[in-house]
This record gives structure tokens, sequence and C-alpha cells, in this order.
């Protein structure tokens, strides 16, 4: 039997918004967001983003998104998928508070089959569509491009002052390598 313990994210706060977020937008939204002690999901956010998005500096984008990477890398190494990103938006205190979350399943051979069978469409479903079942690899790099899209940066006091003339492009997380060797933050209590 697996054990994976966490803290409880949402302790002592004041969460006025939820979401549940997989990276994925098949079967993502909640129709009834209103009220409170609502989840809301990734098409909820995608839809908010115009109006209410999800502003991070610098520092606190680099870090999310180096977590981010970290805890997939190690998810997809051992292959699990499922898991969601739970962010709880604080606005009293103007914090997010986040973490990998979710009952998390290991890709064993009938996921694998699912995958095969609902990708090839012999059940009926439209031939080709995307799987709501994927492998972990698939899954992760999925997860990290939509994590890293769902949060909009802003300059802070961390961020590097430029003009015009010395503006160069940077990495961000996504264009490194997979191979490559991260450190740093981890969502999960399991490194």
């Amino acid at each position: 039997m697996d054990v994976l313990v966490m803290e409880n994210l949402l302790f002592g706060r004041n969460i006025t918004r939820l979401y549940d977020l997989k990276g994925s937008s098949r079967s993502r939204y909640n129709p009834d967001s209103s009220g409170s002690n609502k989840v809301l999901l990734d098409q909820n956010l995608i839809e908010a983003m115009p109006t209410s998005p999800i502003f991070v500096g610098n520092k606190a984008k680099r870090l999310l998104e180096r977590a981010v990477w970290n805890d997939t890398a190690f998810l997809a190494s051992i292959d699990v998928m499922d898991y969601s990103l739970l962010v709880g938006v604080d606005e009293e205190k103007h914090e997010l508070v986040l973490g990998i979350i979710d009952f998390m399943r290991q890709y064993t051979w009938d996921k694998h089959l699912e995958t095969w069978v609902k990708a090839s469409g012999i059940l009926g479903g439209p031939k080709n569509a995307s799987p709501t079942v994927i492998s972990p690899k698939q899954y992760k790099r999925r997860f990290r491009k939509a994590m890293t899209t769902y949060f909009l940066m802003v300059p802070d006091q961390w961020s590097p002052q430029w003009s015009p003339q010395t503006m160069v492009p940077s990495k961000s997380q996504t264009e490194l390598s997979e191979d490559g060797s991260q450190h740093g933050q981890s969502l999960t209590s399991a490194e």
C-alpha cells in the first residue's frame, strides 16, 4: 500500500477562489461557479483570465515553474499521472496557496490499453482525438505547459531593470531540455 501525506493547504486561510488544475480543457468546466466552497476547473480559470487573472511576480513565477518541473519529473519517473495543482486565492492576504494533489495512479497496462483504444476510435469516439488518459510523460508535458500559461508574470522588485536596448530574451523553464537537471522548489512532499 502506498501512502502520500501532505499538509492541509487551506487551513487557516480565507480562500475566495479555489481551482483544481490539470492542464486539460476536456471536461474541465464547472458550470456552477457561484457560492462558497466551489471548486473551479481549468476552463473556469481560462474564462476568468480576461477579468480576474492570477498575477505573480518574476521570482514567484520562476519558483512555481521550478517546483512544477521538479514534481512532475519525479511523478513521471515513477509512472504517476492524473494529479492536479490545487490553487487557492487568498485575496485578504494577497497570497496564493498551491500544492500538487489528487488521486495519483500509476500508468499500468490497463491505462495504456485504455489510451490506445480511445485514441484509435474503436469504440466509436472521434478517431485521433486527444484521449483523456495519456501516458505520464505526455501528462507531464501538458501539465507543465498549462501551468506556465495559467499564471501571468508581472515585474517585481527582483525583476531585472531593462530598457529596449538591453532587453535580452531568456529561456523559460518549458524551453529547457527534458533531460536537463533541475534543482529547487517542490510542491509535493515526496522528493
